[in-house]
């Protein structure tokens, strides 16, 4: 088994898609015409990080099965080289997004935790053997 992908509905997912591509790496790629606004995300070629656009909920009939609200704690991605690690280092410096280190000694690994907003955060993290 292994994760297929994450799905964050907000209701502006420019600023989430601008971080993804340009500060986490990720490439937009196809997505099928769902009738909502919204984007797919890849990584090595799969779709791992869906967008949607939260619909209006003042503007349209109500649908039958209301969902409740949902939240995501955080989405984890691994990274393995110390060449991956320290290009993000830099593309977070560049974009000037804030960032908190954490190093785990008893995982050895260093995380690395960027909140996009008060109930999205993205974890980077990456074994301690590929920092050196």
């Amino acid at each position: 088994m292994q994760l297929d992908h994450v799905t964050i509905v907000a209701p502006d997912c420019a600023p989430l898609r601008r971080f993804f591509v340009h500060v986490a790496g990720m490439e937009e790629g196809a997505r099928p015409a769902f009738g909502v606004g919204g984007h797919w995300l890849y990584l090595d070629g799969r779709p791992v990080l869906h967008l949607i656009e939260r619909p209006d909920a003042q503007s349209g009939p109500r649908k039958a099965i209301a969902r409740a609200p949902a939240r995501i704690d955080h989405l984890a991605l691994r990274l393995d080289s110390a060449a991956e690690w320290q290009a993000l280092l830099r593309r977070l410096d560049e974009y000037q997004v804030p960032y908190q280190l954490s190093d785990m000694r008893a995982l050895r690994e260093q995380q690395l935790f960027v909140a996009l907003g008060p109930e999205i955060t993205v974890e980077f993290v990456i074994a301690a053997q590929h920092l050196g």
